[in-house]
């Protein structure tokens, strides 16, 4: 990198930009930097970082809404919203374990750019379903604000849904205002042993819907982080309601076999390392992250098997899955052709080299339709392709 510039607020990150447009001088966009092997390789010498770009703004508890700058780390507004009895009802993953860095880096901006969520997306939804307005840079230098400290906000465009899973390609958001929710009392999670992949999903799909207000159904074949199989519900509220879900999900899945109870502390762990996917962090080998339709996610693992070996973990009721390949090699090719094969979806390489990264297709190709709203929305925010350029397609 040739230059790094670190503003420390709104206007002093358009000058950045304003600067870069002119001079044509393309900018990578970070946080803390903890997803830049994330995507393709930048293609840009100088870098916009947000790290001094930090901070709550404002935190209304009775209001339920938190105003941040980007550049603030996720960790520190989970801190200080549980101190308020209050959580990120997203559960935003953390990249750290994955991408061999440090846990606890990622940033707000970071969290928006990339949409994350976690086991919770199944009942909460994504990040995108819990931002309420923005302040932000687009890639022409203007400064543009969205949305508000309101749940519900419809005048003009929803920019905060366009801007979130951009990767940081169409504007630099410098202030971000989010809801949070009352934290849980308690939680308890369901344990079946022994299942296979199909019955786990199965499993999990009938505990979805059922009455008992599963939040976090996720599926880990033996030798994923134990000997045995293990598949996995999670419940959460008041005590007593949790304890009567339990014993109507037990019955609802009885035919499954008999389950087990993981008490708080030991529920708690378990869903961080399935939130993180620590079970297939280890080693620097190949990570694919797979959404399919839950019902789906069993019948693409059995279809995948016959091309190459691989380890891997179930999320969402099956709707994703990590993949890990046993060599260590990528095998795009049938990932995708057995993707393809079995109804769609989208396959993201998550971990690899940067020379591979550059080489391959880390998203998932979009047909010629989206290629094209794609391309105009990229025109509107960003015409000179400043922000990011190459992060998520090649050349652009």
């Amino acid at each position: 990198m040739d230059t790094t510039f670190t503003p420390t607020n709104t206007e002093e990150t358009r000058e950045v930009v304003a600067w870069a447009v002119a001079n044509a001088n393309p900018l990578e966009v970070i946080g803390q930097g903890s997803k830049r092997e994330l995507g393709r390789p930048v293609q840009a010498a100088h870098c916009l970082s947000l790290s001094k770009l930090s901070g709550v703004v404002a935190y209304e508890p009775e209001e339920l809404v938190l105003t941040a700058y980007a550049g603030t780390p996720i960790a520190e507004i989970e801190a200080l919203v549980a101190q308020n009895g209050q959580e990120l009802s997203f559960e935003p993953m953390d990249y750290g374990p994955l991408l061999r860095r440090e846990p606890g880096q990622g940033t707000l901006g970071g969290v928006l750019a990339t949409n994350l969520s976690g086991p919770r997306r199944l009942k909460a939804g994504a990040a995108r379903d819990h931002i309420l307005g923005m302040e932000a840079v687009s890639g022409r230098g203007e400064i543009f604000k969205s949305g508000g400290k309101v749940v519900k906000n419809v005048t003009g465009y929803d920019l905060p849904r366009v801007l979130c899973n951009s990767w940081g390609t169409l504007a630099v958001a410098t202030t971000v205002t989010l809801k949070v929710n009352p934290r849980s009392e308690t939680s308890a999670s369901y344990v079946l042993y022994g299942l296979s992949d199909e019955m786990a999903v199965e499993a999990m799909c009938t505990a979805m819907g059922s009455a008992a207000e599963v939040s976090g159904a996720a599926h880990l074949p033996a030798g994923v982080g134990d000997k045995e199989a293990k598949t996995i519900l999670r419940l959460e509220g008041f005590g007593k309601s949790v304890d009567y879900r339990y014993k109507s999900l037990a019955k609802v899945l009885e035919r499954f076999g008999q389950g087990a109870r993981l008490k708080v502390d030991a529920s708690t762990k378990t869903w961080r390392e399935i939130r993180d996917c620590t079970p297939l962090a280890g080693g620097h080998d190949t990570i694919w992250r797979v959404s399919v339709a839950p019902a789906d996610g069993a019948k693409f693992v059995a279809a995948l098997k016959p091309h190459f070996d691989f380890q891997c973990l179930y999320d969402w009721s099956g709707g994703l899955v990590w993949i890990k390949p046993v060599d260590g090699e990528q095998h795009e090719r049938d990932l995708r052709e057995v993707l393809s094969a079995c109804g769609g979806g989208h396959a993201m390489l998550v971990r690899a080299l940067s020379p591979v990264r550059a080489a391959l297709d880390v998203f998932q190709p979009q047909p010629l339709p989206l290629q094209e709203l794609s391309r105009r929305v990229k025109q509107q925010f960003d015409p000179q392709g400043i922000l990011n350029p190459g992060r998520m397609v090649a050349g652009r």
